[in-house]
Formats: structure tokens, sequence, C-alpha cells
């Protein structure tokens, strides 16, 4: 007994040592879609201004596929739950279980750290589109069904769902293509491959360029590209999916607290709040706790959404 005692004693202090001289190297965090994306950009600025409050460098790690659960979901079978090996989780993570069978639990397969933002979605077309708004563009799909395509980061992520959800509404059938990720789907807009693209604000810099035309948001007021929101024009579509860090399961709290609070500083910081603004993305803190408990009640909350789509998992 005093030997079993003596070890449990000896186990807990080394992981006591262990998070108290942690990070004692650079961390990785998995952004799950390509480079050149808004996610993309976000996370490697968050990283960058991470590494002032962690002091060892966080390198960010593009991983794709699987509409953005690849990465996380390979990381948690793999990685070990040591802190130094982390991943941003989209949304979708509560929504395809629901649309297909999975070998990954959204919420036992990982440690929850911190939620930090929430993207801003918005529909564009290339700047010489004969379509010149939303309405046009939905007048052309409801007289040509199944022709009007455009691009998305993938089945079952928001810019599929938010699209899916339009076209309920309105009545309309579209033609969707999904893709990798943002980078992949703008190329395919640029070429003429697609008609429109929904995806979140990698589009911005493309608007700003004069080369894409931003014809709706979804959020619950207009962005600075002051493009009429869904809801203005009578349809009621928001969303701005909100997304946070991850570990493998089974962390050490005292890792998961070394590292929410190093992020919580970074979220914090001047600049990020600045890159906040600049892809018009959302704040959106929460604890390690409160984060656990959001994605528990999202897990509920998506099988609702995805059974009005029709894409529910018979």
């Amino acid at each position: 007994m005093r030997t079993i005692l003596g070890l449990a004693a000896g186990l807990l202090l080394a992981l006591a040592a262990q998070a108290q001289g942690f990070p004692a190297k650079p961390i990785t965090l998995i952004c799950p879609w390509p480079p050149g994306g808004s996610t993309d950009a976000h996370l490697r600025k968050f990283a960058e201004i991470s590494q002032k409050y962690l002091g060892q460098p966080v390198v960010v790690d593009n991983k794709p596929g699987a509409a953005g659960l690849l990465g996380p979901t390979n990381m948690s079978k793999t990685a070990r739950a040591d802190g130094y090996t982390l991943s941003q989780l989209p949304i979708g993570a509560y929504r395809i279980p629901h649309i297909q069978k999975v070998d990954w639990d959204p919420l036992g397969d990982f440690t929850y750290i911190i939620g930090i933002s929430g993207y801003t979605f918005g529909v564009v077309v290339k700047a010489d589109s004969s379509f010149k708004t939303f309405n046009h563009l939905i007048e052309y799909a409801r007289a040509n069904p199944g022709k009007l395509s455009y691009g998305s980061t993938g089945n079952g992520t928001s810019p599929h769902l938010l699209m899916e959800e339009v076209a309920q509404k309105t009545g309309v059938q579209f033609l969707h293509v999904p893709f990798k990720g943002s980078a992949d789907s703008t190329q395919a807009l640029m070429g003429g491959h697609i008609m429109a693209q929904s995806d979140a604000t990698g589009w911005g810099r493309h608007v700003d360029a004069g080369t894409f035309r931003l014809l709706v948001t979804f959020g619950e007021k207009r962005t600075k590209w002051n493009a009429p929101t869904a809801k203005e024009l009578g349809i009621g579509v928001v969303s701005y999916s909100p997304y946070g860090i991850v570990a493998p399961k089974g962390m050490d709290p005292q890792l998961t607290k070394a590292l929410h609070d190093a992020f919580k500083k970074a979220l914090d910081d001047p600049e990020h709040l600045k890159m906040l603004q600049t892809l018009d993305q959302v704040y959106w803190y929460k604890s390690s706790d409160e984060y656990l408990k959001w994605a528990a009640d999202t897990l509920k909350a998506e099988r609702a959404t995805i059974e009005r789509v029709g894409l529910l998992l018979k």
C-alpha cells in the first residue's frame, strides 16, 4: 500500500514539475485548413503573439482535409497529451457525427483549452459577374435549378450549410462544389470554374482589391464592407461559427491552465484585437470549462440544424 501511495505521490510531483517547466520547447498548433484562408491568417497571427506569453515559438502546421477535421482528429489519435501539439477545432466537429459515422468523439477525445473567435461569412462573385446583388443570384438559381455553382470549404461546414439553409428558405436549388479550404475555392472562382463562393473573410482582400464583389454576409449586422446581411434581405440565416483550441484528451489540468492563461493574454493583446478587426471576426472568449460546456450544448443543437437541411444520418 505504501509503495502504491509512494508511486502516486511521485507521479504527482513529476507532473507538477513538468507543468512548472512548461513549455520547454516549441508548440505545434494545427491549422486544419490550407494556407491562405482566413483561419490560417488568424492562427498565424495568434501563434506569433502567443510566443510572447509562452516563451517558446508556436509553429502553425497546416493539415487540411475532411472539412477541417482531419487535423484535430488525427491529433487526438496520435499525439501525446503533453501540451506540445494543439489544434483549432471547427464547428463541424459537432455536425459531422450527425451526418456520417465517425471513429472519434467530439467531446471525449479532446482537452478543451480556450475559445477564441468566430467567423464572418459571406458570398462573393467575381467583379465582372452579372450578379450585382444577392437577390439577383437567387433569381437566377430559381430560374435555373441546380445550375448556380458555388464553392465552400467542404461538406457539413458552415459555408455549405448556410447556403443549404438559404436554398431551403428561398425555394431554390444550388450546385454545391466542396473544396479543402478557402484558398482552393478562391482559385476556382478566379478561374471561372464556379459562379460564387460561400466562405469566411478570406475573400476580404479580393473584395478590397476590386476583383471580387461581396453580395451578402450572415452576421447580425453589416461588416466594414457594408454588404447587406441575409437578415436584412428577409432570409433568416445568421451564423458566426465560433472556434477554439484543443489538445488530445487526458492532458494534465496544470498544463491546460498554463496554455489557457497564456492564450488569454494573447487573445486580449492589442495586436490580436487589431487582427480580428482586419478579418472582421468576433472576439469569443471561453474558459476551458465554458468551452467544453458550449461544445456539449452545440453538439445537441447542431443535430436540429442537420435535420432541418436534410443531411441527418439515417
